[in-house]
């Protein structure tokens, strides 16, 4: 499972060779942030996971942030983050809306629809689509945080779950061939 995920990711060279992140060197290189185990993706998949739904660009430097302050796997958190984009990011705040009009205790009838792209030029619909985030205020606010907890906890216990069960099989049939071989 690991070399699989690390086909994927950078290796520990090209992020060193980088110029353009060679003044955060201390920080980025630290071996725990490029390891992988069964922790360290569990956390980078909690943390990108919770950082997804953070409004705006500020995603993945959320991540990046998050990983150097709990050491846990750089590339794969930032990956993750990944969920939201503009194909998921309205019917997620949608979901967000609706989870915290109901921590509120609020009736939901009073959701306006997000803005239809139609006539509109792509950067007109993005500020409409502001606009309208901004209007629904603290509903949205308070749902973000907790569908990124609920997303992140869901998250941290599949991958923790995923990673034994795959570990139990190798187990399982690494005896069955040590028996057979015997």
């Amino acid at each position: 499972m690991r070399n699989t995920i690390k086909r994927f990711l950078p290796n520990h060279e090209s992020v060193h060779s980088n110029r353009w992140l060679r003044p955060f060197a201390n920080s980025l290189l630290h071996p725990r942030l490029w390891h992988l185990n069964r922790h360290s993706a569990a956390g980078a998949i909690a943390l990108g996971l919770f950082c997804g739904l953070i409004p705006g660009p500020f995603q993945a430097l959320a991540a990046a942030a998050g990983c150097v302050m709990f050491r846990v796997n750089l590339p794969l958190a930032v990956v993750t983050t990944l969920y939201s984009n503009p194909l998921t990011i309205v019917p997620l705040y949608v979901l967000a809306y609706g989870v915290g009009s109901r921590v509120m205790g609020m009736s939901t009838n009073g959701f306006v629809q997000p803005p239809d792209m139609g006539e509109l030029q792509f950067a007109q619909w993005l500020g409409a689509l502001a606009d309208w985030m901004v209007g629904l205020g603290k509903p949205l606010a308070l749902g973000l945080i907790v569908l990124a907890a609920i997303f992140s906890l869901v998250g941290y216990i599949g991958v923790k779950a995923a990673w034994r069960v795959w570990l139990i099989r190798a187990w399982h049939g690494r005896r069955a061939r040590r028996s057979s071989g015997s």
